[in-house]
């Protein structure tokens, strides 16, 4: 009788060990071994279970999912943080806001706030790529597309509230110029070495695409200076807006036609890398090593983190410019189109370099030119837009300068990827051409600001 009731017992104990709860047999025992002692040995909290079904003598569910989400913090913390090497340039940012409040040097304080930048916006790269991985393809793209470039744009946001038209037109074109010639330039020329012996190919299909759209751009900003050089406007000064705030809706309406094209249409971009990789037996070592890193809403969270962080050095960056061009004696226009490029377009520099690399050119190509068609087609014109409703003067009239530099960047550029292939000696000659473009904007003078200092009482120039 004692045994049988000792029999039910253990039945009943048996009975309320959850479904995902798995017993099996000791590590170097049989599973007649686990039969006979098991059970014995096997410490169930069934003196610990209530009537109710809850649970005295264990950890509650709370504490385990507390200790769980500081676990989670800390490690996602340690991958935003210290796994990227130029995060060591992180504390230029607070550096700058402190010396801010205890000098008026303010060439230090916008190259702090440049250095302390560039981290970020690589960061902000990365943490938008995480979150593509718990999205479809259409919101993915729609988040590359407003992530992408979200550094210049920020920057862009609030120099239109400082008034600063002319420094946001510059900084836009510079963004342009740095990834068509610098940025793509260096892609080819070290994939080019590293594949001395190769031929690097590319889709030209996709590249003639965006070489369109961006002489779509360029067209875009060729008649508003046009029509103001040539005082050929119906009503002055009033018809050169409204052109450009007319353009710069269809140029919004284009680009985001080109991202349905692209999502849906043209989804097998990059499919003849997978597919020559797969022949090889090399692409399941870069499958499963493509994987989210954090969970998607610590992804989320870091985007609002280093979204907010960047707002606020792009504050300090911004309002330092013009002292900066004092402290350095170097024009705003090499400042706004050469140096401040360099913050957004970091983590798009190393990304293409280490893709091209790799003989994956078609991804170092959708990150050069790809970031040149955003801003030519999405930035510049989302700019008109939110000038227009700040009251700001923004307009498509980039000056006559700035639009002959864009135009003929786009034609070399043209020019080089109409054959869909690549080699180092192309790269050399689009870094050198950044260099020549460089230089052009080092010795102008704005014409804008150069009317400004020769207003009475501003002096000469």
């Amino acid at each position: 009788m004692a045994g049988q009731m000792h029999e039910g017992d253990t039945k009943t104990q048996l009975a309320i060990i959850p479904a995902s709860f798995e017993i099996g047999p000791p590590s170097g025992g049989s599973e007649h071994d686990f039969e006979d002692e098991s059970l014995v040995s096997l410490d169930l909290p069934t003196k610990s279970i209530g009537m109710n079904g809850v649970q005295h003598g264990s950890i509650s569910a709370i504490e385990r999912t507390d200790s769980i989400m500081k676990t989670n913090f800390w490690r996602s913390l340690k991958i935003i943080l210290f796994t990227a090497k130029i995060n060591v340039l992180i504390p230029f940012g607070p550096l700058a806001v402190l010396i801010s409040y205890m000098t008026d040097d303010k060439g230090w304080v916008f190259l702090f706030s440049l250095l302390g930048i560039i981290p970020l916006a690589e960061r902000l790269g990365f943490a938008t790529e995480q979150l593509v991985f718990f999205t479809g393809a259409t919101v993915g793209g729609l988040l590359n597309a407003t992530f992408g470039n979200a550094t210049e744009l920020i920057i862009s946001v609030h120099a239109l509230q400082s008034g600063m038209v002319r420094v946001v037109q510059q900084s836009l074109l510079g963004s342009i110029l740095s990834n068509m010639l610098l940025v793509l330039g260096c892609a080819f020329f070290f994939g080019g070495i590293v594949f001395m012996n190769k031929e690097q190919v590319f889709d030209k299909a996709d590249a003639a695409v965006n070489s369109g759209l961006l002489l779509m751009a360029v067209m875009g900003l060729l008649f508003p200076a046009v029509l103001h050089y040539t005082h050929t406007e119906v009503h002055y000064g009033k018809s050169e807006m409204a052109l450009s705030r007319f353009s710069s809706c269809i140029m919004l309406l284009a680009y985001a036609c080109y991202l349905a094209f692209q999502l849906k249409s043209s989804n097998v971009s990059y499919d003849p890398i997978s597919e020559e990789g797969c022949e090889n037996g090399e692409i399941t070592k870069d499958e499963e090593d493509e994987a989210p890193e954090i969970s998607k809403w610590e992804a989320i969270i870091w985007l609002g983190i280093l979204t907010v962080w960047i707002s606020v050095l792009s504050d300090y960056l911004v309002d330092a410019i013009e002292g900066a061009s004092i402290a350095w004696n170097i024009p705003i226009s090499f400042i706004s189109v050469i140096l401040l490029p360099i913050v957004g377009n970091a983590a798009e520099h190393a990304s293409s370099i280490m893709f091209a690399m790799k003989d994956k050119l078609d991804i170092s190509l959708g990150v050069a030119i790809g970031s040149s068609t955003q801003i030519s087609m999405f930035g510049i014109p989302f700019c008109v837009v939110v000038g227009w409703i700040m009251g700001q003067p923004m307009d498509l009239n980039f000056q006559l300068f700035e639009t002959a530099t864009l135009f003929i960047t786009v034609l070399v550029v043209t020019f080089m990827l109409q054959d869909g292939t690549s080699n180092y000696f192309k790269g050399l000659m689009l870094i050198l051409c950044y260099l020549i473009v460089a230089a052009s904007f080092f010795v102008h003078v704005d014409p804008s600001l150069a009317n400004e200092d020769k207003e009475p009482g501003n002096g000469s120039h």
